[in-house]
């Protein structure tokens, strides 16, 4: 089944899933409350989000220039920079890294880059237990899944899910409260942090003038998935830079108000060395590896570029209406909701992903919403095009799209065809194509400039 059937099908079945559908709905009820609490915060988000967008376009400018500043001064510090063109480089650089240092166990805190790489896949692939440290991201890998959403990872289970899971899994209570799985998993954890050799995380921020990843969280788990191993790996998209370090000021805020309606996440941390011999925690070895994967590809493309400033708060998934109704499964790739729809083309290949461009009702919300002001729709409207353009769309798309030119190109087209013909045409569409939940609407007996005609004759 190719990746285009595959998520017509699977949007077919969850679109009218009940239970997912509350759950989705409940989940991003509070989110939303939460949102409009760290808006009110602002005195003009607006003007936050021109600036921000105005740094990121600059970054785009000038984008060779702070990753060689951000290289410079980070390896200095005796950090050791890899730059890895693709998801191959990246893996052979983590196997060496794994191998060298005997490592049995890898510990990561909440990272989508990882995800497009599939680290977790690669370590265990070497012999390496990988255990993710974010709460989310621990519930899903336990359940055998990927992350359904960029910023929450299990927004599609509801309590009742995890605890029954938990109890399946590792024994606990089937009543357990929110409260007590959380407990559990942290003496999990924290039994994993002190033995693990490898601790991974990924940058929210590339800070160019200092040479500096920063990290946000709300758990702490980065703090401890850096404090007790001897490596520390960093995988970042080279996206991810940023000027200076005094603009987290303006970053922070936004990514906390627009992912979680925080005021500021709770834990903040720049990372710029190893361990100095006057420390006590921290790793012996660090490394940073900068990653492609398809990133320069959209960057080449000046209708689409600007899909490089998104900082992955997750505001345009929460308010777009397609990835409410069809989940973040369905997408089946590391981004999902608006921001996937136009990323995944260009990381993925349009071949088998020009689809997910189309999955949208081009309603702007996401626009509205977003931090950075990525003109999300427009970059749609461009992907769509290109589609076209590379003879990707289906045949029969082709054929409906000429005939409903030939009908529509004059109001002609109307007037000649009797309406019993045209609904006959359009009929099969209730079974096929249109949707089981929906009827398509029926052509009135006289087209509108015939009734004109009558009206004012």
């Amino acid at each position: 089944m190719s990746q285009s059937h595959k998520f017509t099908h699977d949007a077919g079945l969850i679109a009218f899933d009940e239970k997912h559908r509350n759950t989705i709905k409940f989940n991003i009820s509070r989110y939303d409350t939460a949102v409009n609490i760290g808006m009110a915060r602002y005195n003009n988000v607006e003007i936050a989000k021109s600036q921000a967008a105005e740094i990121k376009r600059d970054v785009l400018q000038n984008w060779g220039k702070y990753l060689v500043q951000f290289e410079e001064k980070i390896s200095a510090r005796g950090v050791k920079v890899l730059w890895a063109k693709d998801a191959a480089e990246v893996t052979a650089f983590i196997e060496k890294i794994l191998k060298e240092n005997e490592a049995k166990l890898l510990v990561k805190s909440k990272s989508m880059t990882t995800e497009e790489i599939e680290l977790n896949e690669t370590a265990e692939g070497l012999g390496c237990e990988s255990v993710e440290t974010d709460l989310g991201e621990f519930i899903v890998q336990v359940a055998g899944e990927k992350p359904y959403h960029i910023v929450t990872p299990a927004m599609h289970k509801s309590k009742g899910d995890i605890a029954k899971l938990f109890n399946e899994k590792f024994g606990t209570a089937i009543d357990s409260t929110p409260e007590e799985t959380t407990e559990y998993v942290r003496q999990v954890l924290r039994k994993k942090y002190t033995r693990a050799q490898i601790g991974v995380t990924g940058a929210n921020f590339l800070i160019a003038d200092i040479g500096g990843i920063s990290v946000t969280e709300n758990e702490g788990n980065g703090l401890m998935t850096t404090a007790f191993p001897k490596v520390h790996i960093v995988i970042a998209g080279i996206d991810k830079i940023i000027p200076k370090m005094n603009q987290l000021g303006l970053f922070y805020p936004l990514l906390a108000a627009h992912g979680t309606g925080q005021q500021i996440t709770a834990y903040n941390t720049i990372f710029t060395a190893p361990r100095l011999a006057n420390e006590v925690d921290g790793p012996e070895q660090m490394f940073v590896i900068l990653l492609d994967n398809g990133r320069t590809k959209l960057f080449a493309d000046n209708e689409a570029l600007e899909a490089l400033a998104c900082i992955r708060c997750g505001a345009c998934l929460n308010s777009c209406p397609v990835y409410k109704t069809i989940g973040g499964y369905t997408y089946d790739t590391t981004y999902s909701g608006p921001i996937g729809s136009v990323l995944t083309p260009f990381l993925r290949g349009f071949k088998d992903f020009s689809h997910l461009s189309f999955a949208s009702t081009l309603c702007g919300k996401c626009v509205e919403v977003c931090p950075v002001k990525i003109p999300l729709t427009d970059i749609l409207l461009s992907n769509k095009r290109k589609t076209v353009e590379k003879k990707l769309s289906p045949i029969a798309e082709k054929w409906a799209m000429k005939g409903f030119k030939l009908i529509n190109s004059k109001h002609i087209g109307f007037d000649v065809f009797p309406s019993m013909l045209k609904n006959a045409v359009i009929y099969p569409f209730n079974f096929k194509g249109w949707g089981p939940k929906r009827t398509m609407p029926k052509f009135a007996k006289n087209s509108f400039s015939k009734q004109y005609k009558k009206t004012n004759s």
